[in-house]
This record gives structure tokens, C-alpha cells and sequence, in this order.
């Protein structure tokens, strides 16, 4: 993904301090209650700004401050490389999953999406 894709506010002192965009995005991850999932797209659209993709890369630059597990693919799958340190984390918060099949690769369950995915409802204070 090239800097031009990036929101404006993200480009702008990108490598020198934490971008107004990025601030939102990690904002609204830690709104995430544990045990649910929002996934990228849900962070852009809540946002009303940028799309799955900036959100993703916003997340690879600046999530580990946050719990990074809980903005997750639209499919379900694991965050590959960050497979077994996320299924640490669901298991703890009872996210709701999907046993693999024995196809599946690397017979790893999926996040049951249907279940798992929050809408930033009730519980999720004033809309940023």
C-alpha cells in the first residue's frame, strides 16, 4: 500500500508522530468489548473515512498498543503470523469461534463472525 492511498491527515508527519487517523482507528479499537471483533471495513464505516485497507495498514503500524485481535478479516480467518498469540486472546474472552475442518489449513478455527462481530451498539459510548 503506497502513502498516496492513505487518508490526507496520514501522510502528513507520518514517520514523526501518531497521525490523527491512526489515533481515530486505535480509538475505536479499544471501544471493541472483549469477546467481540469488529473487522476493518466496520472501522472505516464507523469512522465514515477510508476504507478496509487503510484501516489494516493503520492497525500493522500502530495496533500493538491495543487489542489488535479484536479488528479482524470480514472471512474470519486468523491474522496470518499472528495466528496462535490471537487464539490466546479469544479463548480468554470467549470470542466466539469456529472449529477448523480437518481441510482446514493448519486445522485452525475461524472467528465465527456471525456471533463475534460487534456494531458499536449500547455499549459503545459517543460515536467519534
Amino acid at each position: 500500500m503506497s502513502e498516496q492511498s492513505l487518508p490526507e491527515d496520514t501522510r502528513e508527519g507520518y514517520a514523526d508522530e501518531l497521525p490523527e487517523y491512526a489515533e481515530r482507528v486505535l480509538e475505536v479499537a479499544e471501544r471493541i468489548p472483549p469477546g467481540r471483533v469488529m473487522t476493518y471495513g466496520d472501522v472505516a464505516e464507523w469512522l465514515e473515512e477510508g476504507g478496509p485497507r487503510q484501516v489494516g495498514r493503520v492497525m500493522s503500524l500502530y495496533g500493538g498498543a491495543v487489542p489488535w485481535w479484536r479488528v479482524v478479516r470480514a472471512d474470519g480467518v486468523l491474522l496470518p503470523g499472528h495466528e496462535l498469540s490471537a487464539l490466546d486472546h479469544y479463548r480468554a474472552e470467549g470470542t466466539p469461534l469456529k472449529e477448523a475442518s480437518r481441510a482446514a489449513e493448519g486445522h485452525r478455527p475461524r472467528l465465527d463472525m456471525r456471533r463475534a462481530r460487534w456494531d458499536g451498539g449500547a455499549d459503545a459510548g459517543a460515536h467519534t
